[in-house]
């Protein structure tokens, strides 16, 4: 037990009061795939397009100039109230240059304001150095395909990009943009966790830095990873591998090395840091994170200057902005609701708005997450589980590195599929978990013994609004299932 465990508490009633989902008693194991949603967030999606729903005063990519201008106006509002004067030039420059369509009417310019709160808002969740690194997409497959599409012209033929086995949204765009432009694909696979094989447990694997410097070469011009496995619920140290990787790449004479990181299995349960880590790229989806349903692309100045030809229409100069990454824009209504995820977050935290209230509010995430890991693990990893042939897919610790996100197999004589176990819960009622390889198709592939990737892994997913005793009812339906299965 970590002892921050005993001297970090959180308030799980109090967090669960802003989910009207969660009010029935029913138990949702299912996060991974899509946490609830915050009634402010649902909320703020109808206000949105039953208020203020008209075309931007100004085009997205100087949106967030507005959100300096004081309080959000209602309409009507007059011209001076809606803006300071400094403001008000910044984007009559702005709009000067990008020569696009504007509008002064009221409820306009307050429609532009509320769109631009979520890349505000984002930036601040992954301490980016400013709004206008952050573009938003309807799914983070999406913004991983964009990013691919931005940067093929800066990719050279015979270069090289190293993908892992997790979630196909940071590995199918760039095998793709691979096969376009003549690059090799380099995987960086899963090895077994330390003391797998001391318990028999074939399938506790991990990311392995070991792994993967020897796969970088002069040519390796991008890496791209996941932060925490959707499957294995395994938390990488981002830190240390972009370190890593960049030591070894200026070693090797590499041209130009990026690194891209897939934080949506992440995002829900540590701070995403972007600054810290050191990356160029990294996107998560919010609806995820509490959130509607639109994800969040983070691109660095540096990279959308120097590495990003732009996707938006040809006469918007956006060369150093995160709009060249979206074209065609996006549904307003989503970023303004996903900022109400930043202030929920916040205030997990007794120090609500102070200084440090986002990291000491994921500290307290992470301690009662693994209050619930001890109770989940403490049964598929213990001896009465293992003797029935259960074995969990990732490592059995609980500990910082891990998230709770726990999958497993029945195996054994007595083997059970993974869709009839969760058959088994299906018939019971009030709680709901899932089966499958969860889109991480190369890591169930890649498993020894194989899985049936269509079967694959069972698995339960929760999140900080879940209780210890929402676990142990999940531990006392699995000790039934496997009694009868």
């Amino acid at each position: 037990m970590a002892d921050s465990d005993t001297t970090l508490t959180l308030d799980v009633e109090k967090a669960r009061a802003n989910f009207p989902a969660l009010q029935d008693g029913y138990i949702f194991a299912d996060n991974a795939g899509g946490s609830q949603c915050l009634r402010s967030a649902a909320e703020s999606v109808a206000d949105y397009l039953l208020t203020t729903n008209v075309q931007l005063d100004k085009p997205v990519f100087i949106l967030w100039f507005t959100l300096h201008s004081g309080s959000h106006p209602t309409h009507p509002v007059s011209r001076s109230a809606r803006m300071q004067p400094t403001v008000r030039s910044l984007i009559d420059r702005s709009t000067d240059t990008y020569e696009a369509p504007g509008a002064d009417y009221s409820v306009s310019v307050a429609s532009t304001r509320r769109a631009a709160e979520g890349a505000a808002a984002t930036a601040e969740l992954v301490n980016a150095a400013s709004p206008d690194e952050i573009a938003f997409a309807a799914s983070s497959t999406m913004n991983a395909e964009n990013l691919a599409r931005a940067l093929e012209a800066d990719v050279r033929p015979g270069e090289e990009i190293v993908v892992t086995g997790e979630h196909e949204a940071n590995a199918g765009p760039w095998k793709k943009l691979a096969a376009r432009r003549g690059l090799a694909l380099k995987t960086w696979a899963h090895t077994p966790a330390p003391g797998g094989a001391a318990r028999d447990n074939p399938y506790a694997v991990e990311l392995a830095v070991s792994a993967l410097l020897p796969l970088l070469s002069a040519q390796t011009r991008l890496v791209a990873f996941s932060a925490c496995s959707n499957i294995l619920g395994t938390l990488v140290d981002v830190a240390a591998v972009v370190r890593a990787v960049r030591a070894e790449a200026a070693r090797l004479g590499a041209r130009r090395l990026e690194v891209c990181v897939d934080c949506v299995a992440y995002a829900p349960h540590r701070r995403i840091d972007v600054r810290a880590w050191d990356v160029d790229y990294c996107f998560f989806s919010y609806y995820k994170v509490y959130g509607p349903h639109v994800s969040a692309l983070y691109a660095r100045r540096a990279a959308l200057t120097g590495s990003l030809q732009s996707l938006a229409h040809h006469f918007l100069a956006v060369a150093a902005s995160a709009a060249k990454l979206a074209p065609g824009g996006h549904g307003y209504e989503l970023p303004y609701a996903a900022a109400r995820v930043l202030p929920y977050l916040r205030s997990l935290s007794p120090a609500g708005a102070g200084a440090g209230a986002l990291d000491d509010a994921f500290a307290r995430v992470a301690a009662h997450e693994r209050a619930l890991l001890r109770v989940l693990l403490g049964f598929l990893a213990g001896a009465e589980a293992r003797a029935r042939g259960v074995r969990v897919v990732g490592r059995e610790e609980v500990d910082e590195a891990r998230a709770p996100t726990v999958s497993f197999v029945v195996a054994g004589e007595r083997a059970v599929r993974s869709r009839d176990v969760v058959a088994y819960f299906d018939q019971r009622g009030q709680m709901g978990i899932r089966y499958g390889h969860f889109y991480a198709y190369g890591l169930v592939a890649g498993l020894d013994p194989p899985l049936d990737p269509a079967d694959a892994v069972v698995r339960i997913s929760l999140v900080h609004y879940n209780t210890v005793a929402e676990a142990e009812a999940l531990v006392a339906v699995l000790k039934e299932a496997l009694a009868v299965l």
